[in-house]
């Protein structure tokens, strides 16, 4: 290898060696290009891929940030080059982005969104390149249209005529377009989107006018047809005219409710019905207004008015100051010719005397103001009508406090108090002031006292009073019953102790009898000298006997505590 490499760099010195000049400055050329060349590759290759979105750089930073905010809005990835070019992601989030910039007209008026698709061969002809045009127009407008989200399928066919020698020879552009969208979808009865695909496609085809375009749905209803839709915009505009009056009578309707309520409770108002009528339509008008001219302002640290007006400020005078004497005749020059003589003087001919004129011409300035206003929508009259409820008041009887059953009706006897006159016209001024009562446009406030009907809430309450009663009542006898059973036990816990009692003491006569008889017999027996045997039982209770005498010699407290303890039970 070492050896084949040496080989081959002795060639290259003797081929080196051997050239001349012009071919080794042809080589070095050659090297430069080839090196050139790859650095160039290279850095083509570093670059990002990606897809303009025009085919001219976008300078106006305004526009140019609307395109990217709107682009964002639809989270389609644009980036910005530093000469300008916007440039997205992949070919969907290209006809995606071209299809919602053209339907919003956001489409730069320097750039043409179709320059630069297709490209001339030098071998087409003008036909081919009119076909292949033609088709390309087809199936660009035709993916622009089905990137909609709504568009399931558009069948775009664009026709476009011979040039003619003669413009009024010439045909215009057609083209046609049928819709295919989601059932779910509001497009073909949204105006707005309808006119977003119009302008769409009106803008991607060069010399088609409106009324060359046809767009229909799968049934042929034509939908670009927006003339016949006036009556419908006409309904449309009349129904929002409606929703936004509706929408301030709610709002006032709800504070000057809410207000009544805060200050007379909710069960006290319940009825406020207000009416708005309101001029949809435009008006302009002007006005020119003369005030007089301010002289001194007035001074508000004053009790009383300082303010100084003139009606007129002169700007200009000038005086002018006539003599004349008369000399009794008027020469008026050769006889058959006219005098130039001026004809102040010439009617006074003949006139012996003197008069003296004089004339005061003054310039005068005054305040105008000029406004001009345009006046939509305006409020022309306010109805309101407010229906307030008195007070309602139970019946008590001064004795006993308690509410009085009326005998007629059987229920509560309650009284009604009226809303006095004075405080309904507090209350008339105070919706008054709330809606802005303007009496020169007729508005009508209106505030009655008219009871409400209360006889289901009464009802309720009476059956409520009454149930309340019924419990109190069967509580105090149960109460009572509880009471009657506690004595009679109590009675008969007392009786039936005392003849315990008595039973025992009469059982603990008999047995201390028994055993003085018992105890008579052994002492006899013992004096008798007769042996006396006893029983167990005897001897027991002999037993216990000592025992307790020995605990009462031993523990006296024990034992006196214990006999108490019994005593209190026996009690």
């Amino acid at each position: 290898m070492n050896e084949w490499f040496k080989k081959v760099m002795d060639k290259a010195k003797e081929l080196w060696g051997k050239s001349s000049i012009v071919q080794k400055v042809i080589l070095f050329a050659i090297a430069a290009a080839v090196i050139i060349a790859i650095v160039m590759t290279a850095r083509l290759s570093s670059r990002p891929t990606g897809h303009r979105l025009f085919n001219a750089p976008v300078t106006d930073e305004v526009q140019r940030a609307r395109i990217l905010d709107r682009l964002d809005e639809a989270r389609i990835t644009a980036t910005v080059s530093s000469d300008g070019y916007i440039t997205v992601a992949d070919e969907s989030s290209w006809y995606r982005a071209r299809s919602i910039l053209l339907s919003e007209n956001l489409v730069p008026s320097n750039t043409d969104p179709f320059a630069g698709v297709f490209d001339r061969n030098w071998s087409q002809t003008d036909a081919d390149q009119r076909a292949r045009l033609q088709r390309a127009m087809t199936e660009e407008v035709k993916r622009l249209i089905e990137s909609n989200a709504d568009v399931q399928n558009a069948t775009v066919i664009i026709v476009f005529p011979e040039t003619a020698l003669f413009a009024s020879d010439q045909n215009p552009v057609t083209a046609s377009v049928s819709l295919r969208v989601n059932p779910s979808s509001d497009l073909l009865y949204n105006r707005r989107r309808l006119l977003g695909i119009q302008r769409l496609v009106l803008n991607a085809v060069e010399g088609l006018r409106e009324e060359n375009l046809v767009i229909t749905d799968n049934d042929g209803n034509i939908l670009n047809n927006f003339s016949d839709m006036a009556e419908l915009d006409r309904v449309d505009l009349v129904a929002r005219q409606q929703r936004e009056i509706q929408k301030l009578e709610t709002y006032y309707r709800a504070r000057i409710l809410k207000s009544l309520q805060d200050t007379l409770t909710p069960d006290r108002v319940r009825n406020l019905d207000i009416k708005i009528d309101m001029d949809m339509s435009k008006r302009t008008s002007q006005a020119t207004t003369y005030s007089p001219i301010v002289i001194r302002e007035n001074d508000p640290d004053l009790p009383y008015d300082t303010s100084e007006y003139r009606d007129t400020l002169p700007i200009s005078q000038q005086t002018v100051t006539r003599d004349w004497r008369g000399t009794g005749f008027n020469p008026e020059g050769p006889a058959g010719t006219e005098g130039q003589t001026p004809p102040v003087y010439s009617d006074m001919s003949n006139v012996i005397g003197s008069s003296v004129e004089t004339g005061v011409t003054q310039n005068n300035v005054i305040n105008t103001r000029t406004t001009n206003e345009e006046i939509s929508p305006n409020i022309d009259r306010v109805t309101v009508a407010v229906n307030i409820d008195g007070t309602w008041t139970q019946v008590l009887d001064p004795k006993s406090h308690e509410p009085v059953v009326d005998e007629e009706t059987g229920g509560l006897k309650r009284t009604y108090v009226p809303v006095p006159r004075e405080q309904l016209e507090q209350l008339v001024d105070y919706v008054q002031n709330a809606v802005g009562y303007d009496r020169s446009r007729n508005y009508r406030v209106t505030v009655t006292n008219i009871p409400f009907d209360r006889s289901a809430q009464f009802a309720a309450e009476d059956a409520a009073y009454f149930r309340a009663q019924q419990r109190r009542l069967a509580t105090l006898l149960i109460l009572a019953s509880v009471a009657v059973i506690l004595v009679g036990f109590i009675i008969f816990r007392m009786v039936s102790r005392e003849l315990e009692r008595r039973r025992r003491l009469r059982e603990e006569e008999l047995l201390r009898k028994q055993q003085e008889a018992r105890e008579r017999a052994l002492w006899e027996a013992r004096d008798t000298g007769v042996e006396v045997t006893m029983s167990v039982e005897e001897s027991r209770r002999e037993e216990l006997q000592q025992n307790a005498i020995a605990m009462a010699k031993d523990h006296p407290e024990e034992v006196a505590l214990l006999i108490r303890t019994w005593l209190m039970e026996e009690s």
